[in-house]
């Protein structure tokens, strides 16, 4: 993890999400679409990652996250792209959630995804980002937010 990226520190009874934007060799980000059939925002794009279970802190997660969903190993923590929080469309109430920059190891031609849970993948430059908005309506945009900052101030 390169040295000036922040950890938040969650607090007890918080629940809180982790995702990963990971960049290839092109500057494209990786992002995947949730499956028509999944409960909390189906058939949307989305990063990887997902919630911190017990005992874990954000950055084990985030690592068993990018293993699970992708078949990539978390290298290195580059940036940490911020927190924020908000309410899925479950009816499971408020989540907090760290996103980071990430650098993985791994094929990157050929992700592992969990077939069950998405049914695509793609890469993401900037001329593409309107695809991440597919299936959104205006202000749930993070994604889409989110990946374009990543590109935008890429280290």
């Amino acid at each position: 993890m390169d040295r000036d990226v922040e950890l938040p520190l969650p607090a007890p009874g918080e629940v809180w999400t982790v995702g990963a934007v990971i960049l290839n060799r092109d500057g494209k980000a990786f992002a995947q679409r949730r499956g028509p059939h999944r409960r909390l925002f189906p058939d949307t794009w989305d990063i990887v990652g997902g919630h911190v279970e017990a005992g874990e802190s954000l950055l084990e997660a985030l690592a068993r996250e990018v293993r699970e969903e992708t078949g990539w190993y978390l290298r290195r923590v580059r940036r940490f792209l911020g927190a924020g929080t908000w309410t899925g469309d479950d009816g499971a109430g408020l989540r907090h959630e760290a996103d980071y920059l990430v650098e993985v190891e791994g094929d990157l031609d050929r992700p592992r995804l969990e077939w069950s849970k998405h049914s695509a993948y793609g890469w993401f430059g900037p001329e593409d980002l309107d695809t991440l908005k597919e299936n959104r309506v205006p202000g749930e945009f993070l994604v889409h937010d989110l990946i374009a900052r990543a590109l935008h101030d890429r280290p």
